[in-house]
């Protein structure tokens, strides 16, 4: 295992900070899984979609709220598949 860039651990820790349980494991679950296939773009995106709501994070990966324009494309689509979340027991 490799150890992260200042950047991407910053990123790990806000991702699994979240406030809910629910968000921590949304949302730092999917980065743990896809962070290492991201382009710089994708980690710029994923940067600024960390600091919405989570309530509207967790609304577009569920597919209950619309997705605004900026976070529309691949990142977005594959967080909806939701096939990432682990929960341990």
């Amino acid at each position: 295992m490799s150890e992260l860039s200042p950047r991407l651990a910053r990123l790990k820790f806000r991702a699994w900070h979240r406030g809910t349980r629910e968000a921590d494991y949304m949302i730092g679950c999917y980065f743990d899984r896809f962070h290492a296939e991201w382009s710089e773009d994708d980690i710029a995106l994923f940067e600024r979609m960390i600091d919405e709501e989570d309530v509207d994070i967790m609304g577009w990966a569920l597919g209950t709220l619309s997705i605004p324009e900026e976070y529309r494309g691949p990142l977005v689509k594959r967080m909806m598949q939701l096939d990432y979340v682990v929960i341990p027991r």
